[in-house]
């Protein structure tokens, strides 16, 4: 499979409902152990300070933003606009005509680990976080598996976003698929 070939609707289902139930049970699952094992314990450092253990209970998005606004705000805002904009990019993933494998795989990424996110805010109107990264005074915030997957997925889309698709020639134009020797 190749990175620039547009993805059949069959393929499309298949990959986004394995990436989906791996990162949503991944995700749920270490939430669990996280509440059962890290909450109300005191932070835990490995690896000389560089990976840490720091259950925290997010009532915000990234990095606590949107934590200040009102109970009915943040619902609005992190539960019912993530939701559909959630639903909107899972659109988008089935009605593109030339979508990627590598945008969908990047997108797949980001909608899977939304979902894990938002089944936290349904449930209990925050995030289970847990893990922090540091590095002298450089530091994460902290964060769980949703946000790897999240993270991962738009990192993923940063080349698209300096250097494209590879799919269109400088004009504009979709290049033509190379065709095989006798064609």
């Amino acid at each position: 499979m190749t990175t620039t070939a547009p993805l059949s609707q069959g393929k499309r289902w298949l990959w986004l409902m394995t990436t989906t139930i791996v990162v949503v049970g991944l995700d749920q699952w270490s939430k669990v152990y996280a509440v059962a094992h890290w909450k109300n314990a005191p932070p835990q450092s490995y690896f000389g300070g560089l990976f840490q253990i720091q259950y925290a209970e997010n009532t915000g998005a990234f990095l606590s933003l949107f934590a200040g606004l009102s109970d009915n705000a943040r619902f609005w805002v992190l539960t019912v606009f993530n939701g559909l904009l959630l639903l909107g990019v899972t659109l988008f993933l089935f009605r593109s005509k030339e979508i990627t494998w590598w945008t969908f795989l990047a997108l797949a990424l980001v909608v899977a680990g939304g979902i894990g996110n938002l089944i936290d805010r349904a449930r209990f109107a925050y995030v289970i976080d847990y893990w922090v990264l540091q590095a002298g005074s450089w530091r994460t915030g902290v964060f769980n598996v949703a946000d790897m997957a999240i993270t991962g997925g738009f990192l993923m889309m940063l080349p698209l976003v300096f250097w494209g698709d590879g799919d269109k020639a400088a004009d504009g134009t979709p290049n033509e698929p190379a065709k095989a020797e006798g064609q």
